[in-house]
């Protein structure tokens, strides 16, 4: 199955092209700033590189986060409106199952990611098999929760108080996401998984001001 992957729930703006357990092409940039600039030159250079036309995709898969709101919506929108001109299936994959994938690990063990304001998005793994989670908490509360457990991503390399045993690999790559897929591990619909509310809001209506 010729899949086109890629997420954009962390810094890493990571696309693939992959033929079942064949990667194409990959292409991965760090820069927490540019996910809208980055994701759209990632999927031609990938598609020029493995000589794909976007016709010839058979799906899509896209990680859904856990992830900051801006992200998250650029890797989304851009799945979702390829899947419906192309006419074609969007697999959502959980990031953290995607960082679980390229970890390949046995037995039980963490992933977490950086969810900004010294928060963690983590969850608990056996192989591949998701025991608990995903859920965003404080490094230390996370800490607990996977104490005496290795923990790959970049969540635990940054909190090393919390996550003693921390392990590679840091960020996610396209390719384990094609690899979920093709392997008919559970999926989810392309809808992004934020976790908690975004940090910007609506303002809410204008105050009443009571005459005097």
């Amino acid at each position: 199955m010729l899949l086109l992957a890629f997420d954009t729930a962390t810094p890493a703006v990571t696309v693939a092209v992959c033929d079942g357990d064949l990667t194409l092409a990959e292409h991965t940039v760090v820069d927490a700033r540019r996910h809208g600039e980055l994701l759209a030159p990632g999927i031609r250079t990938v598609l020029d590189t493995a000589g794909i036309t976007r016709q010839q995709l058979a799906g899509i898969a896209v990680g859904v986060g856990p992830g900051p709101f801006t992200g998250l919506r650029v890797g989304l929108v851009t799945a979702r409106v390829l899947g419906a001109t192309l006419d074609i299936p969007v697999f959502g994959v959980c990031t953290l199952d995607g960082l679980a994938e390229l970890a390949g690990r046995t037995g039980e063990y963490g992933v977490a990611t950086d969810a900004r304001r010294k928060e963690v998005y983590w969850a608990r793994y056996a192989g591949p098999d998701r025991l608990d989670g995903p859920q965003v908490s404080r490094p230390d509360d996370a800490g607990k929760a996977l104490a005496s457990l290795p923990v790959v991503g970049a969540g635990a390399a940054l909190y090393p108080d919390a996550f003693p045993d921390s392990c590679e690999p840091q960020l996610p790559v396209a390719a384990a996401l094609a690899s979920w897929v093709t392997a008919g591990r559970p999926t989810l619909p392309p809808l992004p998984l934020y976790l908690r509310r975004p940090d910007a809001v609506a303002p809410g209506p204008p105050k009443r001001v009571s005459p005097r």
